[in-house]
């Protein structure tokens, strides 16, 4: 399958750098360039592409206000964030907007291709202890716990126990295999399980199903376990 991407930079070099690399795989085609996020937003209607490979500070409109315009169309395409600094703030409120992930702008170009293509998959680039950390890193900006726990209570009814439990250790940044290694299960079950809590609660991948447990005070900022 061809993966379609739309470049979205302010920096017209670093837009063709991307492009350069991308036009040396196969199974990519860059289908546009947008120069920032209001392009992005109506480049991506028009044009439908896979994956929108997004920089976060832009003139006009910011990658994050164009991510969550995107996903609030229900675009197909699946947003990418590009940042220059680990773990900036400004990434932590893309993902809340619905962005699959991120990636550093210095990414080497094997993990930009593999990053791409999870993406496109349905998947997230960003590792479960990368989330965990990024997480951690700004709790400050998530709600009181209380708060969290009360606001979000009618979608945890949703879960069984079962699901809670691995809702939690998805946050606590575990893999499947380490989850099923935890509950004495398979894989597979595991794989079932988190399907399932994505559509009880409507979200979209594992980094939203971390932000919401610790919205919800499930998992504490700074702890490595649940409550």
């Amino acid at each position: 399958m061809t993966v379609k991407v739309l470049l979205v930079d302010d920096q017209s070099l670093l837009r063709l750098g991307f492009r350069m690399a991308l036009d040396s795989q196969a199974d990519f085609e860059v289908v546009g360039e947008a120069g920032d996020g209001a392009q992005a937003v109506s480049m991506t209607r028009a044009l439908r592409p896979d994956v929108v490979l997004m920089d976060v500070r832009m003139p006009v409109m910011d990658g994050i206000e164009a991510t969550r315009r995107i996903v609030a169309e229900r675009s197909p395409a699946r947003v990418l964030l590009l940042t220059t600094f680990n773990l900036d703030e400004y990434v932590f409120a893309g993902l809340r907007a619905g962005a699959g992930g991120f990636l550093l702008k210095n990414v080497p170009p094997a993990d930009l291709f593999s990053g791409i293509r999870a993406v496109a998959d349905g998947d997230s680039v960003i590792s479960p202890a990368v989330t965990r950390r990024l997480l951690d890193a700004f709790a400050a900006h998530l709600p009181d716990p209380e708060t969290g726990r009360s606001a979000s209570g009618d979608r945890l009814a949703r879960l069984t126990d079962r699901e809670r439990g691995v809702l939690g250790e998805v946050a606590r940044g575990h893999s499947n295999a380490e989850i099923a290694a935890v509950l004495g299960v398979t894989e597979g079950t595991v794989k079932i399980h988190v399907g399932r809590i994505l559509g009880k609660l409507g979200l979209r991948d594992r980094v939203q199903i971390a932000i919401f447990a610790y919205e919800s005070g499930i998992v504490r900022p700074g702890t490595n376990r649940h409550v």
